[in-house]
This record gives C-alpha cells, sequence and structure tokens, in this order.
C-alpha cells in the first residue's frame, strides 16, 4: 500500500467506505426482498438459484456454484432444500456419473410465473431508472471482478 493510500485511510470514515456502502445496500436489499420471497416460499439464495434454472434448467451443481460464488458446502444443503419444497430434481449426469444435474420440476417452473414481478419491485423500490439501474450494476460488477482479480493474484 503506498504511503499515500495508508494516509487516505486514515481519514477514511465508515460511511466513506465503499465497502460499507455496498455491504448496507445488501442488508436493505434483503429487507426489500423479503416480503417478496416470503410469498413464494423462498429465501433470497434459493431465489437465486431458481432463477439461474429459469435462465437455463439442468445445470451442473458445480456450474450452479461457480455463477453464486457458492462453495459445494453451501450450496448442496440449499439445494436439497429445494428439492424437499418439490421445485428441484437432482440426478446424476449420464455422460459423467461424478456430476450431478439439477432440473426444474414442473412446480419449480410455474414458480418462475408468480415471481414474475420481483424484479419490477426491486427497480421501483431502489428510485433509480431502469438506465441508472444497468449503469450501476455494470459499475459494481466492474469493481467485483477487479477485487476477485486482486484476490487471485495474491
Amino acid at each position: 500500500m503506498t504511503k499515500r493510500a495508508q494516509n487516505a485511510d486514515a481519514d477514511i470514515g465508515l460511511n466513506d467506505m465503499l465497502c460499507f456502502a455496498v455491504y448496507s445496500a445488501n442488508h436493505a436489499f434483503n429487507r426489500v426482498y423479503r416480503p417478496l420471497l416470503n410469498e413464494l416460499g423462498l429465501t433470497y439464495p434459493q431465489y437465486l438459484v431458481m432463477v439461474l434454472l429459469w435462465e437455463a434448467d439442468g445445470q451442473r451443481v458445480g456450474d450452479l456454484g461457480a455463477r453464486l460464488s457458492l462453495e459445494s458446502n453451501t450450496l448442496t444443503p440449499l439445494l436439497k432444500r429445494l428439492e424437499a419444497l418439490g421445485h428441484i430434481g437432482r440426478v446424476r449426469d449420464a455422460a459423467d456419473e461424478r456430476q450431478v444435474r439439477v432440473t426444474l420440476t414442473p412446480q419449480g417452473a410455474a414458480l418462475r410465473e408468480k415471481a414474475r414481478d420481483i424484479p419490477r419491485c426491486i427497480l421501483e423500490a431502489s428510485g433509480l431508472t431502469l438506465d441508472d439501474l444497468v449503469r450501476l450494476k455494470t459499475e459494481i460488477a466492474s469493481v467485483r471482478d477487479a477485487l476477485e482479480r486482486h484476490a487471485s493474484a495474491q
């Protein structure tokens, strides 16, 4: 860390920190998502899995984990719960028995229609225009990717 960066860090308060803004925004998102997802009987991580499966059914567990940045010891119990709820099924890949594929059940596929308004509700709650939301998402993803590259290089 450069001397300038060290001095800047000493003068930064909590509300000046980008990481705290992202952290506290995450909590605010969760407070808005919670009642919407309660109507579906899903937690936020379960909702994310369902969104990925609605995008492309029959994905491998490892691919879902990579997209969600979740280790298998976190993802597997989440998938088991979705399976117990009747939303997904897990089957061994016929081409490679070491791989497990996750597929939507008819009930899980039907849940998509009930979840259709969630993105609109989040957009409205954010107070942003669609263009501003897309720009902000792109900027945050860019910061995330830079941080991931930095972490991987260490």
